[in-house]
């Protein structure tokens, strides 16, 4: 089995504080020290169980715990993944008429037959999606009657799956997305020691989707003059624009922690703006937000002008949606 051998790095790539001897984890900003060798194992053993080479993906996983401490979550997680991948390749390994259909199948043949002796798994996890998905739909029918609860379910599930692909895309594991009726929903991944600029990606990438949502909803409006596109449009904009707050778990705190003061400063400014010439109040709660995030303590020195671009670009679609469709807050 191949091992990973930890480079020496004398300052965080987070925050760039100074670093103890082959330290793991930064003890100011508790980033992981060598997340971007653990993105590329990742990455990489992704692509091998991808091609069916799955002991080969295993010794892979495992070469990345000398990268980490051996209690967290991500060790964990991979010594856990290792024995699955161990036993679904035996599995492959002891069914000739498998490795018949592997053979044919090529590339993809190891995994069809993982996946097949995955069957109740698989349907759990489809079913956990499924469920709570109909749970979300019920809920705001009975608030909002069909069409609109419908469409605005539809609008969350397209949020969520902004972040699923963007995940997948990067070869990460992630789940299908949990949705808490009355709540919203989330998307369960495993960062596996990925750079805080990935994070900050990943966080994005459910606003963008909800933007594009929104935006095709504005279109339809504008050209047949529906009601009903009109309040998705305003909604599906307004709440994406909430979860851009820079606080908690919103997506717009995951994103804004690795911009730097300056940064800050700007998407403060930028959000003054937007909230002066739209007169939309919540442009005013994301300004706030940015404005309390010039004030802790998880500030990197160097920060990401390409992540304060992309929340820019998001924040300023999401206020044109609203700009051009009637109504006001929320929209319904």
């Amino acid at each position: 089995m191949s091992t990973s051998t930890p480079q020496l790095i004398r300052n965080c790539p987070r925050c760039g504080q100074e670093l103890t001897l082959n330290a793991l984890v930064c003890g100011t900003c508790s980033a992981l020290v060598h997340s971007e060798q653990l993105t590329r194992v990742s990455r990489d053993a992704k692509f091998l169980e991808q091609q069916g080479q799955l002991l080969q993906a295993r010794d892979l996983w495992l070469s990345a715990l000398p990268l980490l401490p051996q209690n967290s979550s991500q060790a964990t997680w991979i010594r856990d993944h290792a024995r699955e991948l161990e036993q679904d390749a035996a599995r492959v390994q002891g069914h000739p008429q498998s490795q018949q259909w592997a053979r044919k199948l090529g590339p993809a043949g190891p995994i069809a037959v993982v996946l097949a002796k995955s069957k109740a798994l698989l349907a759990l996890l489809k079913l956990n999606f499924l469920f709570s998905l109909a749970g979300f739909i019920a809920v705001y029918w009975a608030l909002w009657g069909a069409k609109f609860g419908i469409g605005f379910a539809v609008l969350i599930l397209l949020h969520e799956m902004g972040h699923f692909i963007d995940i997948k895309r990067r070869g990460l594991p992630a789940d299908m997305p949990v949705f808490l009726p009355g709540l919203g929903a989330y998307v369960r991944w495993r960062a596996l020691g990925v750079s805080a600029e990935t994070r900050a990606e990943v966080s994005l990438a459910g606003p963008l989707a909800g933007l594009l949502s929104a935006a095709g909803c504005a279109v339809i409006y504008l050209k047949t003059g529906g009601g009903l596109w009109a309040a998705l449009a305003r909604s599906g904009a307004w709440l994406n624009a909430m979860n851009l707050i820079p606080v908690w778990v919103l997506d717009g705190g995951q994103a804004a922690g690795i911009l730097s003061k300056m940064e800050r400063l700007i998407l403060l400014t930028g959000c003054l703006v937007l909230w002066l010439f739209l007169r939309e109040n919540i442009f005013f709660l994301v300004a706030l937000g940015a404005g309390w995030r010039l004030f802790t303590k998880d500030m990197p020195e160097t920060g990401s002008p390409r992540i304060l671009v992309y929340f820019l670009i998001v924040l300023t679609g999401l206020g044109l949606v609203m700009r051009f469709v009637p109504g006001e807050g929320f929209g319904r």
